[in-house]
């Protein structure tokens, strides 16, 4: 016979605290978007105004590029205020999974940079016309790689510190962003030289490093939507479950994101003598070791199986099975 056990805050403060810290995430988050859009909105403005002035098209696309990723602050802010919803009778998770699809939204937005980048630096290989004010080309893409690379910073800390795979791959995209701003510095200084093309082949160059970001963070986002957890977690939370007095045995383990809030499932085998009092406290011990193994876990809920006894069929029973 199974018993299940789902435990939340009400066995103590610690779940209640992780659902407060998971709050004051999404507050965070919010703070480093919209200060993350000030940034690269002002960079890429700056940027804009030279490409005007010198007809640069690897700047254009870095600028294009730049002003992409200051507006995928939009569909991140939105997500993370809809995480803070209070859960309802339809969507009874909450609306943590916004996150995934601001991350779908943000790796749209790097793919549609990426061909307009890659269509300009095209068009101008084959029509080729001169570059002008390069000092002013050079000074944009170090304002470019500086702009970029603060945020780049900003975002991954705060990402990985709340657990939002979805600002942790804007923040690679807006590092990627840093480095294609220094390519156009590089193609400034090939064009001083002589070299006509360096512009048009810098900008294929920075389509190529787009495609790279693309790739990282649609793998950030892949591994987000088909509920991939660092393994790490799932030995963390067996490791907790097997130093507790009275557990015999453990089956599967399972975890998943939601938004930037970890839920958790684990079977625990128990002596079979066990009156159901106490397997459920035994269980509610077991909710609390996994909330204060696993960082950003916020509620378990714990499956209780017994040992097999003489009266369980021939084949034993499923705790017989799960144990390990």
């Amino acid at each position: 016979m199974r018993s299940h056990h789902g435990h939340h805050g009400n066995h103590s403060h610690d779940a209640a605290d992780k659902v407060d810290s998971a709050m004051e995430g999404s507050r965070e988050g919010m703070r480093t978007l919209w200060l993350s859009l000030t940034v690269l909105g002002l960079t890429a403005a700056a940027q804009a105004a030279v490409v005007t002035l010198s007809g640069s098209v690897a700047l254009l696309g870095d600028t294009v590029h730049n002003a992409a990723d200051a507006l995928t602050a939009l569909p991140l802010g939105l997500a993370f205020a809809l995480g803070r919803r209070a859960p309802t009778r339809r969507y009874t998770y909450g609306y943590g999974r916004a996150e995934d699809l601001a991350g779908i939204a943000v790796v749209l937005v790097i793919a549609a940079s990426s061909a307009l980048a890659a269509y300009e630096a095209v068009d101008r290989l084959l029509h080729p016309r001169d570059v002008t004010h390069l000092w002013a080309v050079a000074l944009a893409a170090a304002i470019g790689f500086i702009g970029n690379e603060w945020v780049a910073r900003y975002r991954i800390a705060t990402g990985r510190r709340i657990g939002s795979a979805a600002l942790v791959a804007d923040g690679l995209h807006a590092r990627t962003d840093g480095f294609t701003s220094l390519a156009v510095l590089l193609g400034a200084v090939g064009v001083a030289l002589g070299w006509r093309a360096a512009d048009p082949i810098i900008g294929l160059a920075i389509t190529v490093a787009i495609l790279a970001a693309l790739r990282d963070a649609a793998r950030h986002v892949y591994h987000r939507l088909m509920d991939a957890v660092d393994p790490h977690l799932i030995d963390h939370a067996e490791d907790a479950l097997r130093t507790l007095d009275g557990v015999r045995g453990l089956g599967p383990v399972r975890m998943r994101w939601i938004g930037h809030a970890l839920r958790a499932e684990a079977d625990i085998v128990v002596d079979a003598d066990l009156t159901v009092v106490q397997a459920h406290a035994l269980a509610a011990k077991a909710e609390h070791a996994l909330i204060h193994a696993v960082p950003r876990l916020i509620a378990a809920t714990v499956h209780t199986d017994h040992t097999p006894t003489g009266a369980d069929d021939p084949h034993g029973s499923l705790a017989h099975h799960i144990a390990v």
